[in-house]
């Protein structure tokens, strides 16, 4: 039987133990690789999720229509079509392999929300809802359960190397859009610009709950909405079809004093980067990532404050961090995981 320690050496042994303790939690790994991407269409092949895994993520965000469940009916899905595009979804084995293995968040956008380019109007989005959180796991006593919307947010890492991570719903309480006049003319192609003060993106409960995220402390702040926000020049689903929407989001980040805010999106079929520098309380950069195995191989858009072309085939987005050069690499990668398009962004740049 071992001899019971004396005090000093208990002592020491606890000291050792407490220094232990802190080393680790001193060598906490900060996040430095997030992979994200949206449009995964569940009656095709998704290849792509190789290359996702093979980046190994330290998290992966979902930017919406992770399934596609609006074509049962043509523009509107019934709870049955949706139950089974998730159904079909979790026998996809690479996306059920990145949900076990890889830390993620999930928001959605029209397809999964379950109509087409849809918002607040849309009669089933309670039953959409409920399907969602289920599929996702999200725990009985998570805030999104009890509020409309699912809008989310969370904190990773420790100061000086602290991520935020904010998931938009652009679709829940979304305004009509305003039709276009001219279907399918260049910068036309849907909706035209809507200057109505009534209209709105987010609604009055989440942009008071937006203002309050962003003014936690955090280094690097990762807002996610499934629809585009900077992009400019093309008809389709945008931010700028609502300008002063997309302005308030800009004085928001200002307001709160809110350093480090760089955008991701997806929707449209395409993978594109983009820079805004007028109205914003310092550049602002977007990468679109859009489709997991949905692409437009022919996008005709004219993107004025696109960095670079679009990339027309599956792809999925990255952002590699170096906390000790203080540097973002946002890129946009195939489906064998190759750099297609990328742009360096210097954190204190980032800053208001």
């Amino acid at each position: 039987m071992p001899r019971p320690l004396r005090r000093r050496e208990a002592l020491v042994v606890s000291l050792a133990s407490a220094a232990v303790g802190r080393a680790a939690l001193a060598q906490a790994r900060p996040l430095t690789r997030i992979a994200f991407g949206s449009c995964a269409d569940q009656t095709k092949p998704q290849p792509v999720w190789d290359a996702v895994l093979a980046y190994k993520p330290d998290l992966f965000l979902f930017l919406g229509d992770n399934v596609y469940a609006d074509y049962a009916n043509g523009m509107a899905a019934d709870v049955a079509s949706l139950r089974a595009a998730y159904a079909a979804t979790e026998k996809i084995d690479g996306y059920a392999r990145l949900r076990r293995e890889v830390p993620h968040m999930a928001v959605w956008d029209d397809h999964d929300y379950g109509q087409n380019d849809g918002g607040a109007g849309y009669a089933l989005k309670h039953e959409s809802k409920s399907i969602f959180l289920d599929f996702w796991k999200v725990p009985a006593d998570d805030a999104r359960r009890s509020r409309d919307g699912l809008y989310d947010a969370r904190l990773f890492g420790e100061k000086s190397q602290r991520v935020q991570v904010i998931l938009l719903d652009v679709r829940w309480f979304k305004s009509p859009w305003r039709p276009t006049d001219a279907r399918n003319a260049p910068g036309k192609e849907r909706y035209l610009p809507d200057e109505d003060p009534s209209k709105t993106m987010l609604g009055e409960a989440q942009w008071t709950w937006l203002a309050e995220q962003l003014r936690q402390p955090a280094d690097l702040r990762v807002i996610a909405s499934g629809i585009q926000i900077v992009a400019d020049g093309h008809g389709w689903e945008r931010w700028g079809n609502f300008p002063r929407e997309r302005q308030k989001l800009y004085d928001t980040i200002r307001a709160a004093g809110a350093n480090g805010v760089v955008l991701i999106s997806g929707d449209r079929h395409l993978g594109a980067l983009y820079r805004e520098t007028s109205g914003v309380p310092y550049p602002l950069v977007e990468a679109t990532s859009s489709g997991l195995n949905k692409f437009f191989p022919t996008p005709n858009e004219v993107g004025p404050n696109r960095l670079g072309a679009v990339y027309g085939l599956p792809n999925f987005g990255t952002i590699d961090i170096d906390w000790w050069e203080g540097l973002l690499n946002l890129a946009i990668r195939d489906e064998a995981g190759q750099v297609k398009r990328h742009v360096d962004v210097r954190l204190d740049t980032l800053r208001v």
